[in-house]
């Protein structure tokens, strides 16, 4: 079995929803206190063992290869006013992992931004983490996933139990073995009225996928008229002619791709930050609730 040393990270959303700020800021660069999201991303697949990472953009994300390219002019006034834990931060940023880009024209869904990848993968397992999902523990979420693939050789989906009133708000993995941490996926449901199924295993958009996906992301596309392709019918063909599991994996999580999400990340981090904590505890305190 090869083992997973790469990682896609699509980022070409245009994140209406958090209007006006994101018309000249990638949501994705938004930061949870100093460190943008797509950071945590990219440190969250190095902690799994990846040593490259695909993001694909478009035409408005410049400011995330900004991000992890070189800054001379920054890293020379760090050096000579002396700001070396500054300067160590910046340029550690330009040797993370080797990074590379892909152009998505189009916003066509998730399925599209994947299969611009292909000739990048080849023939390797791969690990996918979107843009609005932290986790927040102690062994990351890509690191449970990876264990879970290697354990069961197969694509592997993070999920987590949804409250019964959020059903209709995720994609639902059904399955037989309800009680296991690790479950084969006996069909997908898109976004279903709880009435419709007794699962609550919910989707979280983070995954190891196998190199056969492609071929099932291109048959998947005449289903959308609007040119659209959606990982989830791959994942329903594939699940008809081989296995995948759902891994509900340990965590505390944060959907940063809601405002209110992104609100609780922010406070949730700062609270454990050494230098904000204590000021931010008082100040919460402070405030009348």
């Amino acid at each position: 079995m090869k083992q997973v040393k790469k990682c896609v990270i699509p980022a070409a959303g245009m994140w209406t929803r958090f209007l006006p700020a994101t018309k000249a800021l990638p949501k994705e660069m938004f930061p949870i206190i100093d460190k943008p999201v797509m950071q945590m991303l990219v440190e969250e697949a190095i902690s799994a063992g990846c040593t490259e990472i695909i993001i694909v953009t478009w035409r408005s994300k410049r400011a995330i290869e900004d991000h992890f390219d070189s800054n001379f002019e920054l890293e020379e006034r760090l050096d000579k006013n002396g700001k070396f834990d500054y300067l160590k931060t910046v340029k550690g940023l330009n040797n993370m992992a080797n990074i590379v880009y892909v152009r998505q024209p189009y916003p066509r869904w998730d399925g599209d931004a994947i299969l611009r990848t292909k000739n990048l993968i080849w023939d390797e397992p791969f690990l996918v983490l979107f843009w609005d999902d932290i986790i927040d523990n102690e062994e990351t979420a890509a690191q449970q996933l990876v264990k879970a693939y290697e354990e069961k050789g197969t694509p592997v989906i993070c999920s987590f139990q949804v409250p019964e009133d959020r059903v209709s708000n995720y994609g639902i993995l059904e399955t037989k073995t309800p009680e296991d941490d690790i479950f084969k996926v006996e069909k997908f449901l898109e976004k279903p009225k709880a009435s419709d199924t007794k699962s609550r295993n919910g989707n979280i958009w983070k995954y190891v996928l196998t190199p056969d996906i492609f071929e099932y992301l291109e048959k998947s596309t005449p289903i959308w008229g609007d040119g659209e392709t959606r990982l989830i019918d791959a994942f329903e063909l594939l699940r008809q002619e081989k296995d995948i599991h759902g891994v509900r994996v340990k965590w505390t999580r944060y959907d940063t791709g809601s405002k209110i999400g992104f609100l609780k990340a922010c406070i949730s981090y700062g609270l454990k930050r050494d230098d904000l904590g204590g000021e931010l505890r008082e100040f919460l305190k402070g405030l009348e609730l």
